[in-house]
């Protein structure tokens, strides 16, 4: 009876034994796809957290610069300023309208020069760099040119327009803390917004561009805030490599003769 009872006892040790473990790879891969499941939830939020923040930080910018129906009715801008470089002082004149064309006039040195393009063709004239004439613009500087077209800014409706943007993180610019927006235009050309996060102002663009067949970092900062006449946000002062401009008169919506944008 002890002998029957030692194998009885042992037999259903074995069958207990043999069916916890015919469960234990299925509760293992269980554990696991909860485990990885979990993951792709976390990893989803994550985005959707940033995407969240992406929009948040545009839709500050948006209402900073007066909400979208204002921007939606600047239909053209001339921007009249100063600037001065080596001793040189330059009288700057840019006019643009929205998706038509822009010409910078430069007088320099009793000389007068110009870029210019619409959105077939561009073209710079600099005789004070020697130019003897017209040349064409070069083709990164026409097509980083033709998304300056939009004067409603990159931020506006930039997902219809085909943008993407990007929160790179924060920035110090010049003593303020800002949020990096990397955007890529539906051309492929990349630049870099830096948005206050304070007053969600745009406060510095930064990009590669080709100088001279070597491709630089170029950095544009703005400050001095203010609206004009027609309410319409601008930057009274931009300061690059070049210097700093500084605009006196920025007129907007003002009839413009599109014959200064040919070629």
């Amino acid at each position: 009876r002890k002998l029957r009872y030692m194998i009885k006892v042992s037999t259903k040790k074995l069958i207990y034994r043999n069916f916890i473990l015919s469960f234990a790879p299925k509760n293992y891969a269980m554990k696991n796809l909860i485990i990885f499941g979990l993951f792709v939830i976390a990893m989803v939020l994550v985005q959707f957290a940033q995407a969240q923040t992406v929009d948040e930080v545009v839709d500050k910018y948006i209402a900073a610069m007066g909400g979208k129906e204002k921007l939606a009715s600047l239909k053209t801008v001339k921007m009249e300023g100063t600037m001065s470089t080596q001793g040189i002082d330059i009288t700057i004149t840019s006019t643009r309208s929205h998706g038509i064309g822009m010409r910078m006039d430069i007088e320099a040195m009793g000389s007068s020069n110009y870029r210019v393009m619409n959105t077939t063709k561009g073209s710079v004239f600099m005789p004070v760099m020697g130019m003897s004439a017209p040349e064409d613009m070069p083709e990164d500087q026409f097509k980083s040119g033709m998304n300056q077209l939009d004067l409603q800014g990159a931020l506006y409706n930039y997902k219809e327009k085909g943008t993407t943007v990007e929160l790179v993180g924060k920035e110090t610019v010049e003593g303020a803390e800002a949020y990096n927006l990397k955007i890529t235009y539906k051309n492929a050309v990349i630049t870099n917004f830096f948005i206050d996060s304070k007053t969600s102002r745009h406060i510095k663009s930064a990009s590669k561009q080709n100088v001279n067949g070597e491709e630089m970092d170029v950095a544009t900062t703005f400050s001095d805030y203010k609206q004009n006449a027609d309410g319409y946000w601008f930057p009274y002062t931009a300061t690059s490599q070049q210097g700093t401009i500084i605009y006196d008169k920025i007129t907007t919506n003002a009839p413009v003769d599109e014959s200064i944008y040919k070629n």
